[in-house]
Order: C-alpha cells, then sequence, then structure tokens
C-alpha cells in the first residue's frame, strides 16, 4: 500500500517505491485518490470478511488457512484495484506510516481514512445482504440472542474479538487466554510485520524487490501467513478500516454494545491504536534496514 500512484503494490499496507520523497506522485485529484481507496478497501473485505462469513455462518472454508489464503486474495486485488489512483494504502494504519516516512501529505490522511471506513462499511452491507439468512440461521442453532451475551460468536462475522471466539469460545473464563494487553501486543506485531514486508517489497533501496505488479501477490501472501500466526489470538485485524467499517455496520445490525464498545471496550485500543502502532514501528525498522543499502542512482 503505498503512496506512490503508479505502481500496484501494497495491500492492508504498501510503502512508496521511492521510499523517501514521493510526494510528487501523488495524485492532483484528491477525490480520485478517495475513489481509489474505497472501491480498493471494498475489494479487500469483500473478499476478506466475506470468507469469514461464509467459513462461520456455513462452513464452506475447513480451517483457518483457506480463510486466509481468501484474505491474501483480497488483498492483492484490493491492491490493483486502487494503485493506479491512489497507491493503494487501504488500510489507515500504512496512511499513518506513509505520512511518518515518506512525506504523504497530512491533509490527505482524513479523506484516505474515510474513504478506506467507507468502503469497507459497504462491503459489510453488502455481505450481509447475501448471508442474512445463512447468519440468522446459525444464530438459531448456536441459541444466541443478537447482542446478548455470547453472540461475539456471530459478531466476529464482522469485526474481530478477543480471544477468538472461534477458537476459544464465549464463556467468562475464556478471557483468560488473552489479556487486553496481549491481544494489544498481538495485533501490534502483527501490523509492524506486515508494514515491514510491505516496506521491503517496495522499497527502492531493495534491489532483490519483485516488479511492482508481483508486489502485490506477495504482499497477499504474507498477509496470509501473518493471518494464520495471529488470528488464533484475535482474529488478526491488522487494518483498522477492516474491523470498524463491519463492526459499525454490525453495531447497527441489532449487535448494539457486543460491536462497539464490544467486549471489555477493547475495540479501540486493540484493533485501532495497536495497528497504527505496528505500522509506524514496521516501517521504521525496515528503513533502518534500508538506510545501510547503497542509494538506487536515478537519471
Amino acid at each position: 500500500m503505498s503512496d506512490k500512484t503508479e505502481v500496484p503494490a501494497g495491500a492492508d499496507a504498501k510503502t512508496s517505491e521511492k521510499g523517501t520523497d514521493n510526494s510528487a506522485n501523488q495524485p492532483t485529484d484528491i477525490l480520485s485518490a478517495m475513489i481509489g481507496e474505497y472501491f480498493g478497501t471494498f475489494v479487500l473485505v469483500f473478499f476478506g470478511v466475506g470468507s469469514v462469513q461464509a467459513a462461520v455462518a456455513t462452513g464452506a472454508q475447513a480451517g483457518l488457512w483457506q480463510v486466509a489464503v481468501v484474505w491474501a486474495v483480497g488483498v492483492s486485488l484490493g491492491i490493483y484495484t486502487a494503485a493506479s489512483l491512489s497507491g493503494a494504502h487501504i488500510n489507515p494504519a500504512i496512511t499513518v506510516m506513509a505520512a511518518v516516512y515518506d512525506k504523504f501529505p497530512l491533509k490527505r490522511v482524513m479523506p484516505y481514512w474515510l474513504a478506506q471506513v467507507a468502503g469497507a462499511a459497504t462491503a459489510a452491507i453488502v455481505l450481509y445482504a447475501m448471508f442474512a439468512e445463512a447468519i440468522i440461521e446459525f444464530e438459531r442453532a448456536k441459541g444466541l440472542l443478537r447482542g446478548g451475551p455470547g453472540s461475539e460468536l456471530s459478531a466476529m462475522m464482522f469485526g474481530e474479538y478477543f480471544p477468538n471466539p472461534a477458537v476459544f469460545g464465549t464463556a467468562e473464563d475464556a478471557w483468560r487466554v488473552i489479556t487486553p494487553s496481549s491481544a494489544f501486543i498481538a495485533e501490534m506485531i502483527g501490523t509492524a510485520m506486515l508494514a515491514f514486508i510491505v516496506s521491503t517489497v517496495t522499497h527502492e533501496r531493495n534491489t532483490a524487490r519483485p516488479p511492482s505488479a508481483m508486489g502485490a501477490v506477495i504482499i497477499g501472501v504474507g498477509v496470509a501467513a501473518i493471518i494464520s500466526v495471529v488470528a488464533p489470538l484475535t482474529q488478526a485485524a491488522l487494518n483498522p478500516a477492516r474491523d470498524f467499517g463491519p463492526r459499525l455496520v454490525s453495531y447497527f445490525l441489532g449487535w448494539g454494545e457486543i460491536a462497539i464498545p464490544g467486549p471489555r471496550n477493547g475495540f479501540f485500543t486493540v484493533y485501532i491504536l495497536a495497528p497504527i502502532c505496528g505500522a509506524v514501528i514496521g516501517g521504521g525498522i525496515y528503513r533502518i534496514i534500508a538506510s545501510r543499502l547503497p542509494k538506487v542512482k536515478t537519471e
């Protein structure tokens, strides 16, 4: 997810291919950039959250890795969708990283965030229109009252919860598995790894980086690997828009306080603040490494 506009190589995270000063490559039309972020995030969430809904509500996906692979496809397609218009950040945490390290204009940060959340929320609405009956039947079979205790089991088809209800259930003692501080660390480290991978794949000083068109695929594979490690604990948001957009939709669909603020009031710190901190950390670590590499001569 880069702030450079002409190269598709980001995904939930993409830095600039210039790595330092790429402000000249920003789109001149902020509306076009917002359209890119909106549809790129829509594609990402449609496939990613759609795979979660299919897995939970219908049992269509067999195991975490199958869900992670669909997320990888969604990430890659989202990057290709948005790259030429906006640079394909499609993740508020990556937008912050670009602003901190790559001279991405601060005045564009909030419009990008708004477009990303709107795209994620729209995808969640579309998915609910498709899966509504299946979700209702899932709730009936599990004896869930939407918005009541234990309904995280169905709300997790929109936003994320820790510990992962599909793995540890929703009983009171399940919360002993991972505390809010541990969940914060998991999301922060997962997003730091994502930002590090994206920076590795796209930074101009890395002469071993793949061709730009291949970068989106590699980043998608990286996302799948991170999900496989982090998702059993926190469902692996790695992206504040991916969590908040669908979570907001679920709030209005009847999950209420189970959605926002959620159990233990952890959604803001764990699924918004932690990914932003992680992206800044991971992007910063790679840039320390990149500073030891020779500069690429440009004509």
